[in-house]
């Protein structure tokens, strides 16, 4: 299996490679801005590198050949997922992951509602929204991630998935637990298709992120 990261120079997508490098067989595909230099520790015979922009389409379009699952470790709007929709399924490739924010669904619920909206704005009226609603309409085996306010902690993977329609209530998460969660997803270890989840970390139901 090879998967493609794009942004895979950003701190979420280089815990991504080092578990996917650690835990599967499978091979990688590393797009992104300067990623040769940039991840040049990682260089191997599974690793291949590939320096451009979200918006160089015609590159991204050009690495698609034997990519069997996608995950855009950035958090992109419309004006950029919608033309990386279109060439994800004319390449024929069947599997996307995303990045996204909460709140898209005017979900987030608790004593974190008042907190997040004032710091993070009326989400469910943004391009992330409309990005969401492409990916949601479109043919691909997509999972859109919705991911609270982020931390570093080694060894925390704990996370609490829910689905659209149910509420958000986790002020925080780890990075860690974000990329074991898409490992998890492009290995079948969770077994998700065509969903929106949200990722929170279990027990934070908190007035705002610990370390604010």
């Amino acid at each position: 299996m090879r998967v493609m990261i794009l942004g895979a120079a950003g701190q979420i997508g280089k815990m991504v490679t080092n578990d996917l490098l650690a835990q599967t067989d499978f091979d990688l595909t590393l797009y992104g801005r300067n990623v040769s230099t940039r991840l040049a520790d990682q260089a191997s015979n599974r690793v291949t590198f590939i320096d451009g922009t979200f918006e160089e389409l015609d590159k991204i379009k050009a690495s698609l050949a034997n990519v069997d699952a996608v995950y855009l470790s950035f958090v992109a709007g419309d004006d950029i997922i919608q033309p990386l929709v279109k060439i994800l399924q004319a390449a024929g490739v069947k599997r996307f992951i995303a990045a996204n924010i909460p709140d898209l669904y005017q979900e987030v619920t608790g004593k974190f509602q008042k907190w997040y909206r004032e710091n993070t704005g009326i989400v469910w009226n943004t391009p992330y929204k409309k990005a969401a609603d492409i990916i949601e309409n479109s043919e691909l085996d997509y999972i859109i991630l919705r991911i609270t306010w982020l931390y570093n902690q080694e060894g925390n993977t704990n996370v609490h998935i829910t689905k659209k329609g149910e509420p958000f209530v986790e002020a925080q998460v780890t990075r860690q637990a974000v990329a074991q969660t898409v490992v998890d997803l492009l290995t079948g270890k969770l077994d998700y298709h065509r969903e929106s989840l949200g990722l929170g970390e279990p027990g934070t139901q908190y007035s705002k992120p610990s370390f604010y």
